[in-house]
């Protein structure tokens, strides 16, 4: 047997690599418009790791070693940025991304107009990773997110943010927090012993 052309690249079964919270230097693959479902221009960026960062290569790898015929970037390599001017941060969001590729590349510019989005292949840009965690399929996910955009030059010695928790995750707390209070199958609260007998009702 020849050994395969991606057998170096590869990586085994078990042996995945998280990524790395804080800074990295990353390099922009695709940026293209489109429209969210609610009707609103949207941007949609995919970035992996550069060479001189710690994983570089690492979303490429992902997605070249995923055998499904319908396979897509990895979600954590891409953001998705919905351009909404009826609240502050839906074009903030956008003046960072666009600062952040300046910054990260002398000499550049944005143009604005047709193809927009071809001239961001290829060009630096830093990002700061996060914890998140979430609470899908019944079950506590984990998972290390992309925080916010910065230059290149802003990713040193960045401080890695706190931990975020997602909405499915902040309800799931909430339903727990109400059943531990008052479990399945109980019809009485549990009243502790240190309350005053002339607080209960009908006392």
């Amino acid at each position: 047997m020849q050994k395969p052309n991606s057998y170096d690249t590869t990586q085994a079964a078990g042996e995945f690599e998280p990524i790395k919270l804080g800074g990295h230097k990353m390099v922009i693959k695709q940026v293209s418009e489109r429209q969210s479902q609610g009707g609103l221009n949207m941007i949609v960026v995919l970035f992996d790791f550069a060479d001189g960062d710690e994983q570089a290569g690492y979303f490429m790898k992902q997605f070249e070693n995923d055998i499904r015929p319908d396979k897509k970037y990895p979600n954590a390599g891409t953001n998705y940025m919905v351009i909404d001017e009826s609240v502050d941060y839906g074009v903030r969001n956008l003046k960072t991304f666009i600062t952040c590729v300046e910054k990260s590349n002398p000499g550049f510019a944005v143009k604005w107009g047709d193809n927009f989005g071809q001239q961001f292949k290829g060009k630096l840009i830093g990002g700061i990773f996060r914890l998140e965690k979430d609470w899908y399929d019944n079950k506590e996910v984990k998972r290390h997110k992309l925080a916010w955009f910065r230059s290149v030059e802003g990713i040193k010695d960045a401080d890695i943010p706190e931990e975020r928790t997602t909405k499915a995750y902040d309800d799931h707390l909430k339903e727990k927090a109400i059943m531990g209070a008052n479990p399945a199958g109980t019809d009485f609260i549990s009243i502790p012993d240190s309350v005053a007998d002339d607080v209960l009702p009908f006392n």
